[in-house]
């Protein structure tokens, strides 16, 4: 399992994100009890702005790994990014909110690396 996860690390760093997530969804299928794979096929997820998916996978890693830190990071991130969407969608709806400006604003200034771990 060490060996295959590593191997998805390396796919992932050197530009072969589908092959990563290949690598990450079998070992979930043949180590559904390791939550460190569901956390880099998230953040493969988010990459490709799969916001959705990446959020069940951190999930996972979550409940199969409750103190595992580096995930609920990146369930922050996700979070923080779904909240942009969904308040960007509202500033368009309504641009008179005062409200919606400084969350958006608030969101442009964290690190563009979010979810990336």
């Amino acid at each position: 399992a060490q060996l295959r996860f590593l191997k998805g690390v390396a796919q992932s760093q050197n530009g072969q994100p589908d092959a990563a997530s290949a690598t990450f969804t079998a070992l979930t299928q043949d180590y559904p009890e390791l939550p460190e794979p569901y956390n880099n096929l998230a953040v493969l997820h988010a990459a490709a702005g799969n916001l959705g998916q990446a959020r069940a996978a951190l999930e996972t890693a979550l409940r199969l790994s409750p103190g595992y830190a580096t995930a609920h990071q990146n369930l922050g991130d996700i979070y923080a990014r779904l909240a942009g969407k969904a308040w960007a969608r509202a500033l368009e709806l309504n641009p008179a909110d005062p409200a919606l400006r400084p969350k958006l604003q608030i969101l442009q200034q964290l690190p563009s690396e979010a979810a990336t771990r």
